[in-house]
């Protein structure tokens, strides 16, 4: 049918888990058994490739893939011409330059004439050249880190989440030079029905998104400190406000950021707000 989107994923690891983990939250049903490289949706018009990351941005742009979900430190290195359509907020990290531990560092003008080992060249030479820094970059794929200790090079430019594999190496972290996090790709050429798709598809992944950063919040208070505790909730339009059994005394729901809670709880409790229970929630559509 024309309005089936195929899909890249990951095919193992981290983002593969936290980006099948998001689809299957947007109620998409699939059975991608061990091993598989394809699968298809059983109740919504979507297909699955299970590819090597540094793959997806070009199977998206050459249209094998419609979409493609990819960490966006691979989708800027690969530099293909499609279109990032959504950030996805998850498989966050930061692309850094490393040095000996030992090694005195100041500024990153301190690069200047040194030679650094990394995978992503692009990214890394982008960031020189904005920073007016001329280095001699190595590309290497994997075990970027043992590259000072063997000689290759006087640091390094490589993909940091905790940094525990820095420190293992004798290493410490200089500069971030990028922040990533897994995007959502898009060919550029969707027939109109697959753009429907994806507009879709994007509606629910929105919608789970907003349900991760807001909460449900209920309290019991006196009828005499409602329009307090309305004042205090920074809510989505007006809370809603309900009689309870005991005359006198009412229930006020509201959704409120997660973020937001903590600043605001001692506010509540002060306006006279009780019995204060905070609720998950599982999709949000605004």
């Amino acid at each position: 049918m024309d309005n089936i989107l195929r899909i890249a994923v990951q095919k193992k690891g981290r983002l593969s888990d936290d980006s099948l983990k998001l689809i299957k939250e947007c109620g998409i049903k699939f059975n991608n058994g061990t091993g598989k490289l394809m699968a298809a949706s059983t109740n919504f018009p979507m297909e699955f490739l299970f590819l090597r990351d540094d793959d997806i941005p070009g199977y998206v742009q050459d249209g094998i893939a419609d979409i493609g979900i990819v960490g966006g430190n691979e989708a800027e290195e690969k530099d293909k011409d499609v279109d990032t359509v959504k950030k996805l907020g998850f498989s966050k990290c930061r692309l850094s330059l490393a040095i000996d531990k030992n090694e005195v560092y100041n500024i990153v003008q301190d690069f200047e004439g040194k030679s650094l080992a990394t995978s992503y060249p692009k990214i890394l030479g982008d960031y020189l050249k904005s920073q007016n820094v001329n280095a001699e970059i190595n590309e290497i794929s994997g075990s970027v880190e043992i590259a000072p200790s063997i000689g290759l090079a006087y640091g390094i430019c490589d993909i940091v989440s905790s940094g525990s594999t820095l420190m293992s190496n004798g290493l410490k972290e200089v500069e971030v030079i990028y922040k990533s996090e897994a995007v959502l790709l898009a060919n550029k050429n969707l027939s109109q029905a697959k753009r429907e798709t994806l507009d879709k598809f994007i509606f629910r992944i929105e919608a789970v998104q907003a349900a991760k950063n807001n909460k449900y919040i209920l309290m019991n208070a006196h009828n005499d400190a409602i329009d307090q505790i309305i004042k205090v909730l920074p809510g989505m339009k007006s809370p809603t406000v309900m009689p309870l059994a005991d005359e006198g005394w009412s229930s006020v729901h509201t959704v409120i950021r997660e973020d937001d809670f903590w600043d605001i709880i001692e506010e509540l409790r002060g306006a006279g707000a009780e019995g204060i229970l905070v609720v998950p929630i599982e999709k949000m559509i605004l």
